[in-house]
């Protein structure tokens, strides 16, 4: 059973998954949070003392450290005892993080796929040209790597899995659809960091389509659905990380991803883009000056983080699934729904950090007690999903199905008997 746990990183995602952690860590013992801005750790932990969230008396202690540099991260983690690490950071840390992992035999957890810095929207597919080249090393050392523990990537990859092993004999398609219907109050801003925000969106969206990689422009093709709760919405076609390891994992031949977006949203980010307020790219002021553009609008928008107290409504995200069963057509909605102010509540933190924080802990409670401690490396839909899903119903992420027979709270031993009658043909 491994223990001790390290968090690398001090926003949004990073402060909910170390007050869950606490809230554990009679599972996950010592809970140790590091970022290169140590006072944001110290932060944290006061807000976590303030609403005494430490189920028993434990270890929580702040650390300074710059993740880029592996030989600092490797020893933290020896020094601190951690067994599990849990990448909460920028997605340039990646494969820093996880290399001290494989170093010094850590189970490794992340919420989202390794960029690099100079490529935006890159080929797919994009595990395979980061985390899954180390693989055969994970496997070699006996090491654990949890890949896109968080909600999308994560906890839609276990819906996926969990449709694919009972629901569908054969599965045509796979809508992942992502809307916050919540509002900040503010102008514009991002929801978590702008530069991996706005990276996503300038470049080529790839999805899969006909079984292979099909490239768009943002905003080029949209969709309206009519979703529980959140009411109808349209959203559009983006690239998104699950998409690159569904379409390796699972024999689906369409997987695509929608990002609901106001108006507004859309305006603002047009008028950014076309003025080239997006780049990665530096470029040199009449002064002299050497500016990365995308650096510069990063830092005159809000702080995600402080946008938490005053969001208000609810964030949809779910599994849109369509394929046959017994020879009959059918359609299943797997989804989630979390509120921004139950979020801020619990953890000083919106949903949208709510929803990626929570599944990253579920994974490392999953991996402390065994379940999950594959000693290898493997993407969601690669481990077992009704533990998984199970846990985060009890940790405040609840899941919901609706299909033919209704709409209704998920339900394992359904799943039993929609699997033992898929076995049986019946």
């Amino acid at each position: 059973m491994k223990k001790n746990v390290l968090i690398i990183g001090a926003g949004g995602v990073a402060q909910v998954a170390a007050f869950k952690a606490a809230m554990h860590n009679d599972v996950l013992g010592d809970i140790n949070i590091a970022s290169r801005t140590v006072s944001k750790c110290q932060s944290i932990i006061a807000g976590m003392l303030d609403k005494k969230v430490l189920k028993r008396p434990g270890i929580l202690v702040a650390h300074e450290l710059d993740a880029t540099d592996i030989e600092a991260t490797k020893a933290l983690i020896r020094r601190t005892r951690s067994q599990i690490v849990i990448n909460a950071g920028s997605a340039f840390l990646n494969m820093g993080v996880l290399r001290a992992c494989l170093d010094t035999g850590a189970a490794y957890i992340d919420t989202a796929i390794h960029e690099d810095p100079a490529k935006v929207c890159e080929t797919p597919p994009w595990y395979g040209n980061y985390e899954w080249k180390h693989r055969e090393e994970c496997e070699r050392k006996g090491v654990t790597a949890v890949l896109g523990a968080g909600f999308d990537p994560g906890v839609v990859n276990a819906y996926a899995a969990l449709a694919a092993g009972s629901y569908f004999d054969r599965i045509d398609s796979i809508d992942i659809i992502d809307v916050n219907a919540g509002s900040h109050g503010r102008y514009f801003a991002t929801n978590f960091d702008p530069e991996i925000n706005f990276r996503e969106f300038t470049g080529t969206v790839w999805s899969w389509q006909g079984r292979q990689w099909t490239g768009n422009t943002m905003f080029e093709v949209k969709r309206t659905d009519d979703l529980p709760v959140v009411g109808t919405h349209t959203t559009y076609l983006t690239g998104h990380d699950e998409l690159h390891s569904l379409s390796a994992n699972l024999d689906v031949p369409d997987i695509r991803f929608w990002m609901g977006f106001s108006e507004h949203y859309i305006n603002v980010f047009t008028v950014l883009n076309k003025l080239g307020l997006l780049s990665e790219k530096p470029v040199t002021t009449a002064e002299g000056d050497e500016v990365v553009p995308l650096k510069l609008v990063k830092a005159v928008l809000p702080d995600p983080v402080s946008l938490a107290p005053d969001y208000t409504g609810k964030t949809f995200i779910g599994d849109l699934i369509r394929g046959t069963h017994n020879g009959v057509e059918r359609e299943l909605l797997v989804y989630n729904i979390s509120d921004h102010e139950e979020a801020f509540a619990e953890t000083s933190s919106q949903a949208i950090s709510y929803t990626a924080g929570v599944p990253a802990v579920a994974a490392a409670i999953l991996i402390a007690r065994g379940e999950w401690d594959c000693h290898h490396m493997v993407n969601v839909e690669e481990l077992p999903p009704v533990p998984f899903i199970e846990l985060l119903g009890r940790m405040g992420l609840p899941t919901r199905i609706r299909d033919a027979r209704g709409d209704r709270a998920f339900d394992p031993a359904e799943f039993r008997r929609e699997r033992k009658a898929a076995r049986s043909g019946a």
